[in-house]
């Protein structure tokens, strides 16, 4: 497929497929019917690219939008849907942050016809190019992993108590990867002595649970990190001036390589 310039794809041979869907920052126009564009750009995924930009060279896929959240959220569900109904989240095309504070001036939020809109010009050819990779590696192997790269705050009141574990590993409660792939993570987990939980408050957005089909050969994994395993997060929610922080290669290193090696047992296992 022809794809769009905010969409990359780079192919790889392994059986592994890397999402990256929420580091996008391109507001794609929206800056002057926001707040401010830094609050359109609060709750990316910081520096997530920067810090899974090994998987290139493990032979993974990598398939990554530069659209920001606020534009739409391609890991949400398309019809609209809470999927994590009764708990506070972001919805499809999001009017607020994860904080609450609205992102549109006063009579600016989108309406259904502009969601439609922004659904089949962003949200469709994210999905098709995940589809056509993972059916290209499908084609290869007999099961693949799909790993779906994601950061959040470490405290963040509105969504979830107290403050989150640096791991958060999701199967949707198992059903979207085989048991054993997800001990083996669990297990790396372990080993870091970081603090971690498997299908906690995360369990796996629209990504994990849409493609997430072992009965089809495709096991889905979302890992969601808090900010504070790689960068150096202010205890604040941020300001302006202090937040993002910059991507430091050093403070990231050790993080970085338990990464990797969840990403190299998970090439393993599919590959047995």
């Amino acid at each position: 497929m022809n794809a769009p310039s905010w969409l990359t794809i780079t192919p790889g041979t392994a059986p592994l497929l890397v999402s990256i869907p929420h580091t996008g920052i391109d507001l794609a126009g929206l800056e002057n019917r926001l707040v401010s564009p830094w609050l359109g750009r609060r709750d990316a995924d910081w520096w997530i690219d920067k810090l899974y930009d090994f998987a290139e060279d493990l032979g993974a896929t990598v398939v990554h939008t530069a659209i920001s959240r606020t534009v739409i959220d391609v890991n949400r569900d398309p019809s609209g849907a809470s999927l994590y109904p009764g708990q506070a989240t972001t919805g499809l095309c999001p009017t607020e942050t994860f904080d609450g504070d609205p992102l549109y001036r006063e009579g600016e939020e989108p309406g259904p016809s502009e969601v439609d809109e922004r659904r089949e010009k962003y949200f469709v050819p994210y999905h098709a190019a995940t589809q056509a990779e993972i059916d290209r590696l499908r084609a290869l192997h007999p099961k693949i992993v799909l790993y779906d790269c994601h950061s959040i705050r470490s405290v963040l009141p509105r969504l979830f108590e107290g403050t989150l574990p640096v791991f958060n590993l999701g199967t949707n409660d198992g059903k979207s990867a085989d048991p054993g792939l997800q001990a083996i993570v669990g297990q790396i987990l372990v080993e870091t002595g970081e603090s971690f939980v498997v299908n906690g408050r995360f369990k796996g957005g629209w990504i994990t649970r849409h493609f997430g089909q072992p009965q089809n050969g495709v096991h889905a994994l979302q890992m969601e990190l808090s900010n504070r395993g790689y960068m150096r997060e202010p205890k604040s929610k941020g300001a302006p001036d202090n937040w993002p922080v910059p991507y430091d290669p050093a403070f990231a290193a050790p993080i970085r390589a338990t990464l990797k090696r969840i990403l190299e047992s998970a090439i393993a296992w599919a590959g047995r």
